[in-house]
């Protein structure tokens, strides 16, 4: 039976090539566009849960509400881990990861710069699970100056030697860290990715009792079952307990009276598998991804899915005409109605599995583009897993039945003698059907269109958008690896007429920067402190930013008394109080000492256009390692080349580091424009497989009208009529999507907007151009068929009658 309904598909396939053609190149589209988009969406939720213990996992991160702005950090002090340990027995394990900077290491005459390395409580593999290759994870790193390393590393530090024994040297520190054990590489789809794992107990500050410094990432592991939340509604019990005593010391008052004075601050649970899509910490152990993007992706996967089954629905119903005759002798001849839709169901799996075959084959292709707009590294592995197979196999089977599911109930519905007779009429039911249908796909079409244009229009402000500091030309240069030859190299760049300004910070509006919170209120006030930003600039910040100068001076060596003195932007100002009288203002910082303000800086957005401008104080103390070089324009390839030379006859041990600040602007928003383009991609992907449909649907509506429109054309109907007659009832179809779609999209940009703290407004004009578009592309679309069935002999069309 099977091979019967299998012949007689295959042969109705081939008879209606062109029906045909459209629901199959439609269904692998839609099919492609879901198999790619869940490669991003599988691989953006797996984050850390390959770790035994994930779902028991929390992070202890701070947060808090104070003057000034959000506190909202990653790292906490030094002695929580323990501390939580201590107090709640529901904690079974407490770890903590430190940074270990980026320190170059000696393996006998070789050098090595690692830019992932930690410093890791010995019990972290009894958290985390890395498994080792070599050694005992539960003594690896029990033992000061003792490290753990990757296979990459091992394999690059000591090739098929036994890592384990071996030692290897940070440069410039005596004392050698021995390797007691081999991990393997840490998966991609963890939140953290260090290379080297250094022994907590090699850390000078490991066992510090103070709570008033931070930077230690800490662990909980949870007993099975018990919900975090409820140890989370415990902590700010024992964070009071701790903090309180060191507190007046360090703020001038009591933490009773910090509260009081409207402050907030606390300890805060964040549960492993959120930390990649649920984190919003601006110094994170890496980049995070964003679950919004994660459902804008899957939605989009979702509705292209569901147009091109719309397509198929669409095509098989109204196609119901042409095979109504073969139902009916079917019936005749003792089919039933349910070995009838086995039929059409059979017929309808078929199309779906050569789709999927074809969409197999779109993704093979396409994979390479779809990466470079990610920005990822996916592969073609995953066909080779015998899970994903099998979900290929039950998704190409659901679709078949869903999309075959209404078709094969509705043919097999037709009664015999009405269809024999000639007597069908149309089923107002399925027309009506066929009319939601594209509605809803022209629903999608627009809304996409609109939001597409919507994230254009916001990357465009934001490019564009003063900043209040001069983005063009100017080199960040990391210089650090030239140690005591930094002034040197410094005054030959000064020397270059192609020099306009350097100063020397690590503080860079842009970019990874300088992090500290820094507390400070007005002299002899504690009460009315604030959380600002402090940049730690020369003499020549300002100048080489072009940052204006609202009031006072700037920085300058011939005042000796500039080491106790600060320029604060207006924001700050705002904050203590003094709006235009801030010169001449003393601010106390935590060690209570007298900070004088000089001058104020007009507002300039140091952080992402996601937030608003907070803060900033600015102190004169430069340091070393990094410059920001403003150049002139016109030869910045040949200053390239001069600095590469200037800076290689330093002889360093790593090649020189550079980025233009007007890339590193453009860098901060490479999660919108990566956005951007794939909704770009796929409205234009769904308007697409819309328009197959609707080609489909057209081509057949105008075979069904053929002799309407000849009887029209010999009573004297013009071209433009018979085409206007065609077309007017997917205009308004296109119409009624327009207005469903505009206030859905409208409202959907409108929430997306407010995670900008500036941004543009919506407005009409985007909605009527979305909605013009598709009407255009629709018309073009009907207005081909219509016109062919315009422009024909209506004596063809009537040499029957």
């Amino acid at each position: 039976m099977l091979k019967n309904y299998l012949k007689t598909a295959w042969r109705n396939l081939i008879r209606q090539r062109v029906f045909s053609a459209i629901n199959i190149v439609g269904l692998a589209i839609g099919l492609a566009t879901c198999l790619l988009i869940s490669l991003f969406v599988i691989d953006e939720l797996s984050y850390d849960r390959f770790n035994e213990k994930a779902d028991r996992i929390v992070r202890v991160v701070f947060k808090g509400t104070v003057r000034g702005g959000a506190i909202n950090e990653a790292h906490v002090m030094p002695p929580v881990a323990q501390a939580l340990k201590a107090e709640y027995p529901e904690v079974e394990e407490a770890t903590r990861i430190r940074r270990a900077g980026k320190p170059f290491f000696e393996v006998g005459d070789k050098l090595f710069y690692e830019e992932e390395t930690a410093f890791a409580d010995a019990n972290i593999f009894d958290v985390f699970t890395l498994p080792m290759l070599h050694g005992n994870p539960k003594t690896a790193l029990n033992e000061p100056y003792s490290v753990v390393i990757t296979e990459d590393v091992a394999k690059k530090y000591f090739g098929k030697e036994d890592a384990v024994g071996q030692e290897i040297r940070i440069r410039d520190d005596n004392m050698p860290l021995k390797v007691t054990g081999v991990i393997k590489n840490i998966p991609r789809n963890s939140h953290f990715h260090f290379d080297l794992f250094a022994s907590m107990a090699s850390f000078p500050n490991a066992n510090s009792t103070s709570w008033m410094e931070s930077e230690f990432f800490t662990y909980l592991v949870l007993r099975p079952g018990y919900d975090y939340k409820t140890l989370e509604t415990k902590l700010p019990a024992v964070f009071e307990k701790y903090i309180s005593p060191q507190f007046p010391e360090a703020f001038g008052m009591s933490y009773t009276d910090y509260r009081k004075a409207g402050n907030e601050i606390g300890l805060r649970l964040q549960p492993l598998t959120d930390i990649h899509l649920h984190s919003d910490f601006a110094y994170d152990l890496s980049a995070p991804g964003d679950i919004r993007y994660v459902y804008i992706f899957g939605a989009v996967a979702l509705f292209m899915l569901l147009i091109a089954s719309i397509n198929f629905m669409n095509l098989a119903t109204a196609g119901a005409s042409k095979r109504a005759r073969e139902v009916g002798v079917r019936k005749v001849l003792g089919s039933g109605r349910r070995v009838l839709a086995y039929q059409f169901l059979t017929e309808s799996i078929l199309i779906v599995f050569i789709s999927l075959l074809l969409a197999i084959g779109i993704v093979v292709a396409a994979l390479p583009l779809f990466n470079h707009l990610l920005e990822e590294t996916f592969t073609l592995d995953f066909l080779g897993n015998g899970w994903v197979l099998s979900a290929l196999l039950l998704l190409g089977l659901a679709v078949g039945i869903l999309s075959g599911s209404y078709p094969a109930f509705f043919l097999s519905a037709f009664k015999p003698v009405a269809v024999l007779k000639g007597k069908l009429t149309p089923d107002n039911k399925a027309i009506g059907l066929r009319s939601g249908l594209v509605v809803f796909q022209f629903f999608i079409s627009i809304v996409l269109i609109f939001c597409t244009m919507v994230v254009y229009r916001q990357l465009q402000y934001i490019q564009h958008k003063k900043l209040g500091y001069d983005k063009e030309q100017v080199l960040i240069l990391q210089t650090w690896p030239l140690g005591n030859n930094e002034p040197a190299f410094k005054q030959q760049l000064l020397q270059d007429a192609r020099v306009i300004n350097i100063t020397s910070s690590s503080y860079v509006p842009a970019g990874a920067s300088g992090n500290n919170n820094f507390f400070v209120h007005p002299f002899g006030n504690p009460s009315a402190g604030v959380k600002t930003l402090r940049y730690d600039v020369d003499d020549h910040y300002l100048q080489t930013l072009g940052i204006e100068l609202k009031a006072g001076r700037n920085f300058s060596p011939e005042y000796g008394t500039d080491s106790a003195a600060v320029i604060i932007n207006e924001a700050a100002a705002a904050a203590f109080g003094w709006k235009d009288n801030a010169l001449g203002q003393a601010l106390a910082s935590q060690e209570n000492k007298a900070l004088r303000v000089i001058g104020v800086v007009r507002d300039f957005h140091f952080k992402s256009l996601h937030e608003p401008i907070t803060p900033l104080v600015m102190m004169m103390n430069a340091g070393s390692g990094n410059l920001i070089v403003k150049i002139k324009a016109g030869d910045t390839e040949g200053f390239l080349h001069t600095l590469e030379e200037r800076y290689s006859a330093f002889n360093p041990d790593i090649p020189l580091s550079y980025s233009f600040l007007d890339d590193r602007i453009t860098n901060t928003y490479r999660t919108e424009m990566k956005t951007g383009n794939i909704l770009g991609v796929f409205a234009g992907l769904t308007i697409f497989v819309a328009c197959l449909g609707l080609f489909g649907l057209a081509t057949f509506m105008t075979s069904q009208r053929t002799k309407e429109i000849g009887i029209r054309k010999v009573l004297g109907a013009s071209v433009s009529q018979v085409v206007r007659m065609l077309s007017s009832t997917f205009v308004k179809l296109v119409l009624i999507a327009f207005l469903v779609a505009t206030p859905t999209a409208w409202w959907i940009m409108n929430t997306w907007l407010e995670t900008f703290a500036y941004r543009i407004e919506t407005q009409l004009w985007i909605a009527v151009s979305a909605g013009v578009l598709t009407l255009a592309i629709a018309l073009l679309t009907v207005g081909w068929q219509a016109v062919k069935a315009a422009t024909a002999n209506p004596v063809e069309s009537l040499r029957d009658e």
